[in-house]
């Protein structure tokens, strides 16, 4: 998910590098699976428990959020959301932003949940031509959540809870070993110098994944990426399927045995490779080639208990969860008001010209788009 910026790593990150890291965390949450999970659970607000079950028949005093695999704030927000409203908090783990927005499609007129947080700027509109989102928008919504709105009117339906951008990173180590002046921007990755150097999670296959094709079609155009692409694996680009695979594997900063220093991550993936006793990164996020990616909360259409639905959003972009996202999902909160960790000012700067593809245009093409890919990136 440029899902975002949003960071904002994954918890197989956070995992990997604990020993070098000066935060604990992940981008999305970090005790939960990394955005490219496939494994859906159902969690309360204090301990994770199995489940899949619809809410069909809940109690009066419960109110159902789905949300993608990565998803994670601390017990005490959950239990403070929980005591002031009196609603009890069931958290049902979905997979990433596409799989989760397919899931509500497919259940439509009888939602799996009362309210969702997690669809994004690539999938938000499907959400909303599908009719799964009741018109609802937080009467507190920070004033620099504007910025973030869906357009069209679909701000009546989502509301911007965070946001991220999804970039090229290199391993600088490496770079400096070899003598190799590092890539650039989008264009440079196809350069002989950097063949079978890069790696990325695919676009069929995982939400960041997305996030950079939608990069690259944005910056190359809806009649060249095509031909950016094939350069792309002909300079022997790897497609894994999903980001931990790219980051913690084949990344030479990830996991420690990768043989490629060009992996698609996040801006905000840097400092949590600052090894312990340094003072910088080892790795750095190429801000030419960032993708924005915004992750939205809405009630969802035929919600068993909508007026708890309603106080969940209102609860995601209150001033206390918006504080607790960077930490926590490492991603950027909508309110800019909240104060940021202090390395992020530093090491995890956002794009100042991220690349933009327009929601109803990737609504429009997405499928075709993804077809197109396929053909040239996976045969």
């Amino acid at each position: 998910m440029r899902s975002t910026r949003t960071l904002a790593l994954a918890a197989a990150l956070t995992l990997g590098l604990t020993s070098c890291s000066l935060m604990g965390g992940e981008e999305k949450s970090p005790p939960s699976p990394s955005p490219d999970s496939t494994s859906p659970e159902a969690v309360t607000g204090d301990a994770a428990t199995a489940s899949s079950a619809a809410p069909t028949t809940e109690e009066p005093g419960e109110v159902t959020l789905i949300t993608h695999s990565s998803f994670a704030l601390p017990d005490e927000l959950v239990a403070a959301f929980e005591q002031d409203t009196g609603y009890e908090l069931q958290i049902q783990l979905s997979d990433d932003a596409g799989a989760l927005t397919n899931q509500l499609v497919l259940t439509k007129g009888s939602p799996v949940a009362d309210v969702v947080f997690g669809i994004d700027n690539t999938f938000a509109t499907r959400a909303i031509n599908e009719q799964v989102l009741a018109a609802y928008t937080p009467k507190k919504l920070a004033k620099s959540a504007k910025e973030h709105a869906l357009p069209d009117g679909g701000d009546a339906y989502l509301s911007p809870v965070d946001y991220g951008d999804v970039c090229v990173n290199i391993d600088k180590v490496w770079f400096a070993n070899k003598g190799i002046a590092p890539p650039v921007t989008l264009a440079d990755l196809t350069k002989p110098e950097y063949e079978d150097l890069f790696v990325t999670p695919g676009a069929s296959t995982s939400s960041p994944g997305m996030a950079f094709l939608l990069a690259t079609i944005g910056e190359f155009g809806p009649t060249q990426w095509q031909s950016y692409w094939k350069a792309l694996m002909d300079n022997g680009a790897k497609v894994t399927s999903g980001w931990t695979d790219a980051y913690t594997v084949d990344f030479t900063a990830g996991g420690g045995d990768g043989d490629r220093p060009i992996v698609l991550s996040y801006a905000s993936s840097p400092p949590f490779t600052i090894p312990e006793g340094g003072v910088e990164p080892t790795t750095a996020a190429l801000l030419d080639t960032c993708f924005r990616q915004v992750e939205y909360a809405g009630v969802l259409e035929g919600a068993a208990n909508p007026q708890g639905a309603q106080a969940v959003v209102d609860w995601l972009v209150s001033p206390d969860v918006q504080a607790a996202i960077p930490d926590n999902m490492y991603m950027y909160p909508v309110d800019d008001l909240v104060d940021l960790p202090q390395l992020w000012a530093q090491w995890a700067p956002l794009a100042e010209n991220p690349i933009v593809v327009h929601p109803g245009q990737i609504e429009a093409e997405r499928e075709t788009w993804l077809r197109e890919w396929a053909d040239i990136a996976t045969g």
